[in-house]
């Protein structure tokens, strides 16, 4: 199969079927074969009745619905365990993303060589204060600490390798660093397309101003666990050195002040308590640096999610 173009959804009913007749006709046109995966992420509209009868229309159509809200990364994650295609293609039900841009970005990952590709958003209709702004801050400091060159990391509409999805797991909402679970993956071969941003034209959009908060700690995360998930103990061990050392050479410092003068108060000087502290400390991250070389040891399987249907998966 050429193609997976996977589509995450929450309340998109009035949208669906136009969407589903533009893809229907780049895919005629360029002669892929295709499927169409559509996530129900929990709706409360009639978005799923809907995919229904797109997919009695259209047997390359399939759905997989959630009975609740999980959000985008667990929509994406479970798209891509069913995703079969060479290229997957995900894209947002809104309409604000172009299926036309999807045989270029085929092109990029099959011809050109790279393991995926970001589409980038240049002219946008969003709201400049609300959603710009935040977003060229975050995509700066994404830049900054990840090393990979994108303008806009949040972008929906991206193209992956088959190899890519299937060697990642997107979880909490780490959808917006797909690009830096990857690299952390061992696919160095990012690229960035120009892509065309529409205007919506139906409903509203699903994100509130908790995702300037989330983006932000969700960048912190996955910093840490890209660097340390195999090996927590390099960074609470170093700390834990470090503490440990602190407080151990306060300590001796104490201990060899009260040898050479006996009249002196040992635990009434805050030099006590900082060693005392910092010991305690040190061990505690020692400590926390062993289980997670433990847990890291140990861990195996994936993040599972309640699914109430899926249809042709």
């Amino acid at each position: 199969m050429d193609l997976s173009i996977v589509i995450p959804l929450l309340d998109e009913a009035e949208s669906l079927p136009e969407l589903t007749a533009w893809i229907e006709r780049v895919m005629h046109e360029n002669n892929y074969s295709y499927e169409v995966i559509f996530v129900d992420d929990g709706s409360r509209d009639n978005s799923w009745e809907v995919i229904e009868k797109l997919r009695a229309g259209n047997p390359a159509i399939k759905g997989i619905k959630f009975q609740r809200n999980y959000g985008k990364s667990a929509g994406l994650n479970e798209a891509f365990r069913a995703a079969s295609g060479e290229v997957i293609i995900t894209m947002d039900a809104d309409l604000q993303d172009s299926p036309d841009e999807i045989p270029e970005l085929r092109r990029m990952i099959t011809e050109e060589g790279y393991d995926m590709v970001s589409g980038w958003k240049k002219k946008r209709y969003d709201n400049t204060f609300t959603k710009n702004i935040p977003s060229k801050f975050f995509n700066a400091v994404t830049r900054r600490m990840s090393g990979i060159k994108l303008h806009d990391f949040n972008c929906g509409l991206k193209a992956y390798h088959k190899k890519v999805v299937k060697s990642i797991e997107v979880y909490g909402e780490m959808h917006r660093y797909i690009p830096v679970l990857a690299k952390w993956a061992g696919f160095r071969k990012i690229g960035e397309k120009v892509v065309e941003h529409r205007a919506r034209k139906y409903g509203s959009s699903k994100f509130g101003w908790q995702r300037f908060i989330n983006g932000f700690l969700d960048l912190l995360s996955i910093s840490f666990v890209g660097k340390f998930s195999k090996r927590p103990m390099h960074f609470f061990g170093l700390w834990g050195t470090l503490f440990f050392l602190a407080g151990l050479g306060i300590a001796v410092y104490l201990v060899i002040s009260k040898i050479i003068d006996s009249q002196f108060a040992l635990t009434n000087r805050p030099g006590f308590y900082m060693a005392l502290t910092s010991l305690i400390i040190g061990m505690q991250l020692f400590l926390a640096g062993f289980l997670g070389e433990l847990i890291s040891r140990n861990a195996s399987g994936r993040n599972t999610y309640l699914i109430e249907t899926k249809t042709g998966l």
